[in-house]
């Protein structure tokens, strides 16, 4: 798997990831929704560069011009409820993609740290020949990931895969690496290195589901 990790540069990205980290900006839901759909805007223009592309010809009130344009036939699906605001930030540049939405989900038995990811809604069309782009805003353990990846697998095989993370643990990326095929590629914004004994990242920024949506029961 090759990991393209944003964080490690100095760019606009880090501002953004700043403030969905903070915690009195934190208490605005507007803005940590805003945020995590420019971080995914972001990604998905950085993800674009690794798209196959066709020279094609487009007319203009003047003459024509030949340009490269994208091929590939994407589908974008998320893990809701938390990946919905970066669904977003991707569908505001691949508008033409189709979509798929998984429900993924810990569940711990009272307070045990061990917790089983449990798959409950699923919709998605054909992945026969085309590139799948999974996200998921906290990569934690990687577990909901490879669950998710199970699940598609009635779906067909598409020709790439490529995963898009706000942030991610050390432990999230290296089980990844085991589980998706060596040609996937994932796209995060910022990698932070430990878990707790729950499986939630390190600082990170809390849940991310909560944190866009209200806290759930």
């Amino acid at each position: 798997m090759t990991v393209h990790h944003f964080g490690e540069g100095n760019s606009l990205l880090n501002q953004f990831i700043s403030e969905i980290r903070d915690v009195e900006i934190q208490k605005d839901a507007m803005r940590f929704r805003r945020n995590i759909e420019r971080i995914g805007e972001i990604l998905s223009y950085e993800l674009s560069k690794n798209l196959n592309y066709v020279d094609k010809t487009v007319r203009t009130p003047f003459g024509s011009k030949e340009m490269s344009l994208p091929l590939d036939k994407l589908v974008l699906c998320s893990v809701l409820r938390a990946g919905l605001p970066l669904h977003q930030g991707m569908l505001n540049y691949f508008d033409g993609a189709e979509n798929a939405f998984i429900s993924a989900y810990r569940h711990h038995r009272g307070d045990e740290d061990a917790f089983k990811v449990i798959v409950k809604y699923f919709a998605a069309p054909s992945l026969v020949g085309k590139t799948l782009v999974l996200t998921d805003p906290m990569l934690a353990t990687g577990k909901t990931l490879e669950n998710v990846l199970n699940a598609l697998k009635d779906h067909g095989n598409p020709e790439q895969i490529h995963i898009l993370s706000v942030i991610g643990s050390q432990t999230g990326i290296e089980h990844i690496k085991k589980v998706f095929p060596e040609s996937t590629h994932s796209w995060i914004a910022a990698i932070d290195e430990k878990l707790n004994n729950r499986g939630y990242i390190l600082p990170g920024i809390g849940d991310a589901g909560d944190l866009a949506f209200g806290v759930k029961l």
